[in-house]
């Protein structure tokens, strides 16, 4: 495994599982295949509604806590509730969160921001993050922060590089964490030539030489999985490294496309939408 090492000395692992659209019971399954395959770091979500789910696993898994780094999101409608952190850590069955990051800039993400801090100095929280900011977001967060961001969680993939944000971050110190690191199952991205021939030279899938891809630019990893045979792919990817050239071809493949675009609408919905939290299982 590589490392990331956050702004304030944590160490964070470069891949990691996603349970994004995973059941409670398929997060449960995925998680401890994921974390018996040597996987370490655990993405999760308020609205995703399998906290439960995910600290069944770790619990089942055996491990120490410390050696799993968990990594959850809040909600906006649960920005301004003073014990959004609390109940978050119930649901997990831990006595803290590794890395906790605001999930929408929807609703008062200032007050949930200030939540988090709070957390952080109470030791609840190892650091804190934020999810789908644009760079103006994050200005605005920097400019009132007294605990800095460390990591921003966003869409990343071969095809929408986000090569200005990542110099912005690179400046301010806050390293970048890909959701859709594989481009949201895009068949035209996974069946690109170039893919089909670093396959071929290093004898693993398209999937594997995008995912190694992302660690050599520095995107920490999250994809997700029910496939066993999957989750286990997407963790051998530290006994090869691609060259500068074939790390230029493919930061040529940029297009600047996404597959999730924010609106203003879609933001209010957001901050209304009040996650199932309570009856998940």
């Amino acid at each position: 495994m590589e490392y990331a090492v956050l702004n304030n000395g944590v160490k964070m692992p470069m891949a990691g599982i996603g349970t994004f659209l995973l059941t409670p019971d398929e997060a449960e399954a995925s998680v401890l295949s994921a974390l018996q395959c040597g996987c370490r770091l655990i993405d999760t979500a308020n609205a995703y509604v399998n906290e439960k789910a995910v600290g069944r696993a770790m619990k089942k898994s055996g491990l120490p806590r410390n050696e799993i780094f968990l990594e959850t999101k809040l909600w906006p409608s649960f920005y301004e509730q003073p014990d959004a952190v609390e109940k978050t850590l119930e649901r997990l069955g831990t006595d803290y969160i590794d890395l906790l990051l605001i999930h929408q800039p929807a609703g008062n993400y200032a007050a949930g921001y200030r939540q988090m801090e709070k957390a952080c100095r109470e030791g609840k929280v190892r650091a804190i993050g934020l999810s789908n900011f644009s760079e103006e977001q994050i200005r605005e967060i920097l400019s009132v922060c007294e605990v800095k961001p460390a990591v921003l969680q966003t869409e990343i993939h071969p095809y929408s590089q986000e090569k200005e944000l990542k110099a912005f971050l690179a400046k301010e110190g806050i390293v970048i964490q890909a959701w859709y690191p594989l481009g949201h199952g895009d068949k035209a991205l996974m069946e690109e030539p170039l893919f089909a021939q670093l396959s071929r030279k290093y004898g693993k899938s398209s999937a594997q030489i995008i995912l190694r891809w992302h660690i050599q630019d520095g995107n920490i990893v999250i994809p997700g999985s029910r496939n066993p045979a999957h989750i286990r792919d997407n963790f051998d990817l530290f006994d090869f490294a691609l060259t500068g050239e074939e790390m230029a071809s493919i930061a040529a493949m940029d297009r600047k496309k996404r597959y999730y675009v924010s609106t203003p609408e879609l933001l209010r919905k957001y901050a209304e939408m009040v996650p199932p939290v309570d009856s998940q299982k």
